[in-house]
């Protein structure tokens, strides 16, 4: 990886190909801070059974899945001179894990390789990200704030984390997505949204209700 790629914040994003629902993003530098602020996240969102991660070549992300789903394994003391064996943590049993290494050459892409890093019975098809990558680059058509040498980008890091909050969440909860089709009662073809596909909701939402919707509770005295 080049320097230049590791300067400035980052758009982290987690999402579930099967709904295209976008879990959750961060926003940072390519840190492990960050990798970890973001599993942490995804983490929140999984029942018990764990999914299928696939990312790109970071190494970031093998050391975030590890510290939030592995097993911590402590040696007993031998009773020997010398430093004690140091605790490691290890993959659990259920914990699959698969990156998509792009190679690249000159700028050119040259070789694309598909690595399983934790678990098995992980089939090389679904080891993809190919999803997801075309989700970043409905981001930046959709937004100025994200796209690439332009001079609507964002300066503020408060703002823009404010503004993707406010699009993500209207992406998945009001907006059809045309990978994602259903017929309704009338039999008429219709385009889904990715969290009423996921089941979070019954209907499609609109901006309205999006916006009036109490997602906390107050209490009247």
């Amino acid at each position: 990886m080049k320097d230049y790629e590791d300067n400035g914040p980052w758009m982290w994003v987690a999402f579930a190909p099967g709904c295209r629902l976008i879990l959750d993003f961060v926003i940072g530098p390519r840190k492990q801070y960050v990798a970890d602020k973001l599993v942490e996240s995804v983490k929140k969102h999984l029942s018990d059974k764990i999914p299928l991660f696939v990312t790109d070549g970071l190494n970031f992300y093998r050391e975030a899945l590890l510290k939030h789903f592995g097993v911590l394994i402590e040696y007993p003391r031998t009773g020997k001179r010398g430093r004690p064996k140091k605790p490691e943590i290890f993959p659990r049993d259920d914990l699959k894990y698969a990156q998509v290494v792009k190679i690249r050459i000159n700028g050119l892409l040259k070789k694309v390789k598909k690595k399983i890093i934790f678990g098995n019975n992980i089939e090389q098809s679904e080891i993809s990200t190919t999803l997801l990558e075309r989700q970043n680059l409905t981001f930046r058509q959709d937004n100025n704030r994200v796209s690439r040498k332009t001079i609507g980008f964002s300066k503020v890091k408060e703002w823009l984390e404010h503004q993707m909050r406010l699009y993500c969440t209207h992406f998945n909860f009001c907006r059809g997505h045309g990978g994602l089709k259903y017929k309704d009662e009338r039999g008429v073809e219709c385009k889904n949204t990715p969290a009423r596909e996921a089941g979070i909701v019954d209907s499609i939402w609109t901006l309205k209700e999006l916006l009036t919707f109490r997602c906390f509770k107050t209490s009247i005295k």
